[in-house]
């Protein structure tokens, strides 16, 4: 059984509050406030439980084990296998990336965008969102025409093709949206919402106001402005 060291880990964990509390029964509420106290005085440290890794480089693991460093690592993990499911949802149809994807979903939202909104929006660098724009005109999912006022700005929207594209491929991506949240309760899944939601609303906010252009400026905010909590 696998789980051995972790259930040895807990039967300590129980020997060492009731060592607090002499003379007193524990409940399960004591060991879950001292359960979440003793989590959070580990120093930012998790558990190495990746399968990925190996063992041969101690200071390396500990770096990566930093509580905020194993976060951003699952995000990144979690962002392949997104990709990757959206990619097996798109099969079949002229959209070629998750990017193509929400680039058109936004499209279909508003009536009409410049390129550099559409852009903006979809969190992406100029270039290869201008990449993105291109290959839905060119798929005809994407309309085009010249701003009367600057003739150097575009605007675009959505198709007719392009919106009955988009409303067959919403039933894969509802597929998708399944797959990449699991097992999770119902409950588990408001929780997970609720602390993206928290997250998105923050990262937007750098985005929008151009805050970390440089490594420096992302070296400056996160040691002044983000010491845990």
């Amino acid at each position: 059984m696998k789980s051995y060291q972790l259930i040895h880990q807990l039967i300590n964990l129980v020997e060492q509050l009731e060592g607090e509390n002499q003379g007193r029964e524990v409940s399960i509420q004591d060991f879950t406030g001292f359960l979440l106290n003793t989590v959070g005085n580990t120093n930012g440290h998790t558990v190495n439980n990746e399968v990925r890794f190996g063992n041969s480089d101690t200071a390396a693991l500990d770096i990566a084990y930093q509580l905020d460093n194993n976060i951003g690592r699952l995000f990144v993990f979690m962002s392949r296998y997104a990709k990757s499911y959206i990619k097996k949802a798109l099969d079949g149809t002229p959209l070629q990336t998750a990017e193509d994807f929400t680039a058109l979903a936004i499209l279909l939202t508003h009536d009409q965008l410049s390129k550099s909104e559409l852009i903006n929006h979809n969190l992406q660098e100029k270039t290869s969102g201008t990449e993105v724009i291109r290959r839905l005109i060119a798929s005809g999912l994407v309309r085009q025409w010249d701003d009367i006022k600057d003739k150097r700005s575009k605007h675009i929207a959505i198709t007719d093709e392009g919106r009955e594209l988009l409303f067959r491929v919403f039933v894969d991506m509802n597929h998708v949206g399944k797959m990449i949240t699991g097992k999770l309760t119902v409950a588990e899944k408001f929780t997970l919402q609720y602390l993206l939601q928290k997250l998105e609303n923050f990262h937007l906010e750098h985005y929008e106001k151009k805050t970390i252009l440089t490594k420096a400026d992302l070296r400056d905010f996160a040691s002044e402005n983000l010491q845990a909590n």
